[in-house]
């Protein structure tokens, strides 16, 4: 059982902000869950299913800002959706911070691609397990 229930970040504009993760996360098998609260977006499992993500605007009031060495990394099921993940953050707002391409130099077998979401954040797609075919 992992010990991390869920991870939060936060958006300056929601339309937006649904479009790119609603795009991007379905593939993984994390669909949008419903509303949580009123201006919230929640994705993945449950509470008792597993870690979800959650999106909100900041608590302050102030506008987003991205953590300088912080990253959400998804878990993909193969190399392929590794590529569709990357492909369709770009189609939807995100920047490609490293395309999919293996990366021996993490670990043998860690293929991954990396995006900034629209407001900066940080995101990673891995399969970790490629044998250096789909």
């Amino acid at each position: 059982m992992t010990h991390i229930l869920y991870v939060t970040l936060g958006f300056s504009d929601l339309t937006r902000t649904a479009r790119f993760y609603d795009a991007v996360l379905p593939p993984l098998d994390m669909p949008r869950l419903a509303e949580v609260d009123d201006g919230w977006l929640g994705y993945g499992p449950d509470y008792d299913h597993g870690v979800g993500l959650y999106l909100c605007p900041p608590f302050d009031g102030r506008g987003p800002t991205p953590g300088n060495g912080t990253m959400v990394a998804f878990r993909a099921p193969s190399a392929a959706h590794v590529r569709a993940f990357h492909a369709a953050a770009l189609a939807h707002g995100g920047t490609d911070e490293g395309p999919p391409v293996a990366r021996p130099q993490y670990e043998a077998g860690f293929y991954a691609a990396y995006v900034r979401d629209p407001d900066g954040n940080k995101l990673a797609c891995v399969w970790h397990k490629w044998n250096g075919t789909d």
